[in-house]
């Protein structure tokens, strides 16, 4: 009797290994013209679903396991890089490190918080990874269900700003204690990008990486077709919209999904820099851009400024929102936006005039970067 339950027990975890297998690894789908899609889940990535794709000859899978194997290794890379939630990662060293002390920092890292000094110029302080303490503020708001003071507020606006952080060619050095940084707004959209490249080096037919619905692609589905994208409605069991895509980077940020209850009443998890407050300039924004470090910083930054910042997006950048409540509210789009819908435009689609009524050179490159103090 023992023996046999020790057989069966065996029989169960190998059962249980095998269903692991298949669902880490899957075909998706295959073409006529003998083209596979081979998905990959890697589990415990960034807090959030991980989902990576590649498009390749049918007797290519087995190299394009090993290709996705590498695209999540560099996702795992960033993440050990640039996660608050790792002690010993690059970030959670920058308020480790006292003040005065040279801190070296990966290329990566630097690339990351560059691009991010950038975005803060860009968007005039609306899109700031030192607001850190802001957020645990915030967070501790939560915990306590109170309110935090206007006194408290101020304090944590004052305790860290790019001013109180010097970047050196090797790292950074700061010149307070409570200095913080946090790259959940950018970190996501850079790894996405970083896996994508991956992807792109190992001459495959398309391929595509999703974390936590942000996501990237170029090339086509197994089919030929350019990739679909479900839009979320923050008020709605079905999709806002449709997007067909290809070669472009998607990012959606709301308090839809994420949220803090404090008083019995519902807040965004984004803070907008400037003021230390919750973010209200939209409930849902989404963001199609070049790239996943672009679509990223844009969904984050439109969620404090709301659609009056489309203005400030730059060319090649379109974005979607919803503003308002369950009962009242309205969808809205820039110019460029409806051209990606696939079928059915969202019932009473509000589309934006171009900035300065022209739709040519009317918005500045994406590469802009100038070099302002907070």
């Amino acid at each position: 009797m023992v023996a046999r339950r020790q057989s069966l027990g065996f029989i169960l975890i190998l059962a249980t290994g095998v269903l692991v297998a298949v669902g880490e690894w899957r075909i998706h789908s295959r073409s006529e013209d003998g083209r596979i899609a081979v998905n990959r889940w890697p589990r415990d990535i960034m807090g959030t679903e991980c989902r990576l794709i590649v498009v390749v000859p049918e007797h290519c899978q087995f190299r394009a396991r090993d290709t996705l194997k590498a695209a999540e290794a560099s996702v795992r890379l960033t993440e050990a890089h640039m996660s608050n939630w790792i002690e010993t990662s690059e970030v959670s060293r920058i308020e480790m490190t006292p003040v005065g002390e040279s801190l070296t920092l990966s290329l990566e890292t630097l690339h990351v918080m560059d691009a991010a000094r950038a975005a803060f110029d860009w968007t005039d302080g609306a899109f700031d990874v030192t607001c850190r303490p802001q957020l645990e503020l915030w967070k501790r708001a939560e915990r306590k269900g109170e309110i935090p003071s206007s006194a408290e507020i101020a304090t944590a606006l004052a305790a860290s700003n790019w001013s109180l952080m010097e970047r050196t060619e090797l790292g950074v050095i700061k010149r307070s204690d409570s200095v913080g940084v946090d790259l959940g707004g950018i970190a996501k959209g850079y790894a996405i990008d970083r896996a994508l490249e991956t992807l792109q080096q190992s001459d495959v037919c398309g391929g595509m990486i999703d974390i936590g619905g942000d996501l990237a692609c170029f090339g086509s589905q197994a089919n030929g077709q350019g990739w679909l994208v479900s839009v979320r409605h923050p008020f709605g069991d079905q999709p806002l919209a449709k997007l067909r895509i290809s070669d472009s980077a998607v990012a959606t940020s709301g308090n839809y999904a994420r949220y803090r209850i404090i008083a019995g009443r519902r807040y965004s998890h984004i803070v907008d820099p400037r003021t230390g407050q919750p973010a209200t300039g939209a409930e849902s924004v989404t963001v199609i851009a070049p790239t996943a470090i672009q679509a990223d910083i844009w969904a984050t930054s439109l969620s404090v400024l709301g659609p009056e910042g489309a203005a400030r997006l730059p060319v090649g950048i379109e974005a979607l929102f919803v503003v308002g409540k369950r009962d009242d509210h309205r969808i809205i789009s820039t110019p460029g936006f409806p051209a990606f819908i696939e079928g059915t435009t969202p019932h009473g689609l509000i589309v934006l005039p171009p900035p300065n009524g022209d739709d040519s050179g009317c918005r500045p490159p994406s590469t802009a970067h100038s070099s302002g103090e907070r």
